[in-house]
């Protein structure tokens, strides 16, 4: 099966990067400068990053709002306009199906974009949901993400309206010409903005970003080390149909107003199973881990306790640039998650020394207003 590419794709080639297969997609894992240098410019200044594999969907049509809270447990019906939510498409046993972000657009019309290894399968799921509303996939998007803390400077210069735009907040906005439209969101924890616009203006306004000299292109290589920092979850990893969603330490995620006793209580797939186990105390808690020394650990590697117990499994793991070391997050009985609980790592038949530690690995530095 041929892989597919987004509407960047001949400018990454002519900016030196590595390509891999990626959720159906060639998309560039790394520019020559490498991973942890793009890191520590997104981290220091800007880095500009290609999310046009993800899935870009509008529903809309009335009920659309109460549609949407059938599917996952957030406060779709309390979002204001222009407004996102983090939200999880939860099962009939309180895992997960995925994870996405819901903007609302209108009184009934939402904007939601969808991780793309799962895209398919969402949006499947999301249209046997319909009940007379519409679903429409924008085939014809890219997505851009620009992230660091120079990134409103950046944006502000092309368009002035964005300087005060706060987290999780969407305007439209044209750059350089091209209608867009701009969220303050992003998944590596810096101030920073995605821009949703036709993939026929893409390549013209990330070579408009790429000209200032702040800003540097970006893999998914240094994406990946840049969210594990930030204590963010990737879905295949921290979050799959058996995860609970209080393991994973995302009750935060749902409602209020959809939690026992809220206005809205309940609804959604999985509902008690969820609020059981949140009543009940979680088995297993997601938690951040230090590796001690300089070797690195890795997804799948076994978790025991120093009595020699298996208790838990490693689920992300990189080199931390900003964090100063190798680090990983991990999901472990909950007896054994307090920070600083010492723990072993199993590499090829060795025990490596690791430590459960506070997430995120970095300050989080969204800009609330």
């Amino acid at each position: 099966m041929s892989l597919l590419t987004t509407p960047l794709d001949a400018l990454h080639r002519e900016l030196g990067a590595r390509m891999v297969p990626f959720a159906g997609y060639e998309m560039p894992v790394q520019y020559p400068a490498g991973i942890l240098r793009e890191h520590q410019h997104t981290r220091e200044l800007a880095g500009l990053f290609d999310v046009s594999h993800m899935g870009q969907v509008v529903i809309e049509g009335p009920g659309t709002a109460a549609l949407l809270e059938r599917l996952v447990p957030a406060d779709v019906a309390g979002l204001p306009a222009h407004s996102q939510s983090y939200a999880l498409l939860t099962n009939d046993a309180g895992g997960v199906r995925d994870d996405l972000i819901i903007t609302r657009w209108g009184e009934e019309r939402f904007f939601l974009v969808v991780n793309a290894a799962c895209k398919a399968e969402d949006i499947a799921y999301l249209e046997a949901s319909l009940d007379g509303q519409s679903l429409a996939v924008l085939e014809d998007r890219a997505l851009l993400a620009l992230q660091g803390p120079a990134a409103r400077a950046v944006l502000t210069e092309l368009a002035p309206e964005l300087a005060g735009l706060p987290f999780l907040r969407g305007s439209e906005a044209v750059i350089d010409g091209v209608d867009c439209y701009v969220t303050c969101s992003g998944y590596t924890g810096e101030d920073g903005f995605e821009l949703s616009l036709p993939a026929a203006g893409a390549e013209a306004v990330a070579r408009r970003l790429l000209a200032v000299p702040s800003v540097a292109p970006a893999g998914l290589g240094a994406r990946d080390s840049l969210r594990l920092e930030a204590g963010l979850c990737l879905y295949g990893h921290e979050l799959d149909a058996g995860t609970n969603v209080v393991d994973a330490g995302l009750y935060w995620s749902v409602g209020k107003a959809r939690r026992p006793g809220g206005e809205r209580e309940g609804g959604f797939p999985g509902a008690d199973a969820i609020f059981s186990r949140k009543a009940a105390g979680p088995e297993r808690r997601r938690v951040g881990l230090r590796v001690e020394g300089k070797r690195p650990v890795r997804d799948g590697q076994p978790l025991f306790a120093e009595s020699g117990e298996e208790v838990g499994v490693i689920t992300s793991a990189c080199y931390g640039p900003s964090a100063g070391g190798p680090i990983a997050m991990a999901y472990v009985l909950a007896a054994f998650s307090e920070v600083d609980t010492p723990l072993q790592a199993e590499a090829r038949g060795k025990r490596l020394p690791v430590a459960v530690a506070r997430m995120p690995f970095v300050p989080q530095r969204y800009y609330r207003g």
